[in-house]
């Protein structure tokens, strides 16, 4: 194919502290749009008559479901998660107190974008942007939790361990998925220190506990764009950031949405697409809650996630991950093709008692492997007792007060489990 045009240079600070600069080149034929597609006054319509609320609540029973189907296919996988849901805790308790603290009283009041900034590079953040804190993300169970004195969001991206990633589906990628989302509580709670220290109150979203989706913020703020695979497709890590978000009042001036190419490349890859193993990605873009985007499938995905490791591989397989936006887009200027698109080198993958799959060879599964519970455990829960009392010809007291306390016990167990990490990581938009 030709070489492309180049329609414009992006310049970015290097993958590490200290680095230099990097400049990625975006052919013309690639542009398209500045951030995501959206309609404004609808995405301000569903947030306020439909508030968002957390895939862990509105799918409580398909949860539940997967710890259980977790624990027989791949019984180390959720002793991991298990482990590590005990290792998160005393974080996460302070990630919900960080907006609790006192700062200090402030010297300088003028702008600390950079300050900011430079902190974040030098604790180990490889992206770092700014922009308004937009409400109409959160979740409705978190709203009473979030402060609303803090205007300004800090969006922070941090690096899953390459090597690992690139052996998804597997019990090591997700070991180094819950490395990086410890590493995360302890250097935000540092930020947030130094932001204090400077006068300025913050409040965490995320690690584990998020005050609703990230990605459109991260958007605004000039880290990427949102990919087919429904994960934000970032400048050095591709899909393989992990985020995090920081409200404060600390003086700050917002970066603005950039056109990295990647709505055009997406459309010209596709390769997420072909070779997501449960089908559970929609190769044509829909508008959803105001928003032009790829909707994923969740009950395609999830039996997946919940019997594979967490699965992974729409993150494995994007080129942008594989080998970093530069030189994809480099070698796309050169060539017009996608880099690595073809090649067992970035399409192939493993699943467990399935085999190895190259490029062009996906695994099939009985219709019956999708089956799942839907909706809110609770809901399905009281169905369960309708159900059962209604089908009882010959209901007596002591059988009906059994049902009664079978479905209490479920309940009070749905309630307990809610709090749970169920699939860790997978920063996506569904």
């Amino acid at each position: 194919m030709a070489k492309r045009r180049i329609g414009k240079i992006i310049t970015r600070p290097g993958l590490g502290y200290g680095d230099s600069d990097i400049e990625i080149p975006i052919a013309q034929d690639l542009l398209k749009v500045e951030g995501i597609p959206q309609r404004d006054a609808e995405v301000s319509y569903y947030s306020r008559e439909f508030p968002l609320e957390s895939f862990a609540l509105e799918h409580s029973a398909s949860a539940e479901w997967a710890q259980t189907e977790r624990s027989e296919h791949t019984p180390a996988t959720e002793e991991l998660y298990s482990n590590y849901q005990k290792k998160m805790a005393p974080w996460i308790e302070k990630i919900k107190r960080s907006g609790d603290k006192t700062p200090k009283p402030p010297v300088d009041i003028g702008d600390h974008t950079e300050d900011i900034r430079d902190k974040a590079r030098q604790l180990g953040y490889g992206e770092i942007g700014f922009t308004k804190f937009d409400r109409r993300y959160v979740y409705q169970s978190r709203k009473e939790f979030v402060r609303t004195d803090l205007p300004n969001a800090i969006c922070l991206a941090y690096e899953q361990g390459y090597v690992e990633t690139q052996d998804m589906p597997s019990y090591v990628s997700e070991v180094a998925q819950g490395d990086a989302y410890m590493s995360q509580a302890d250097l935000s709670l540092k930020l947030v220190e130094f932001i204090n220290e400077m006068g300025f109150s913050a409040q965490i979203s995320g690690p584990a506990w998020h005050f609703g989706p990230m990605i459109p913020m991260f958007v605004e703020a000039g880290l990427g764009q949102l990919g087919v695979n429904g994960q934000l497709l970032s400048p050095h890590f591709g899909s393989r950031a992990r985020l995090q978000v920081i409200i404060t009042n600390a003086p700050i001036k917002y970066d603005s949405a950039e056109d990295y190419g990647i709505y055009k490349f997406c459309e010209l890859c596709q390769v997420c697409f072909m070779r997501c193993p449960g089908k559970a990605i929609q190769a044509q873009r829909v508008w959803f809650r105001g928003v032009e985007k790829n909707k994923l499938i969740a009950k395609r995905c999830r039996p997946v996630m919940a019997r594979y490791s967490g699965c992974g591989i729409c993150m494995k397989v994007c080129p942008i991950q594989k080998y970093g936006m530069k030189p994809v887009m480099e070698h796309y200027v050169e060539t017009g093709e996608v880099l690595g698109k073809g090649t067992d080198d970035l399409e192939s993958y493993e699943l467990e008692n399935k085999g190895y799959f190259r490029s062009g060879k996906v695994p099939v599964f009985d219709r019956d492997f999708f089956d799942m519970p839907e909706g809110r455990l609770e809901h399905n829960l009281l169905e369960k007792l309708r159900s059962d009392l209604n089908d009882s010809t010959s209901l007596d007291d002591k059988y009906e007060h059994k049902l009664l306390l079978e479905f209490k016990d479920r309940l009070d167990t749905s309630s307990e489990n809610k709090g749970k990490v169920v699939d860790m990581g997978m920063d996506m938009e569904f």
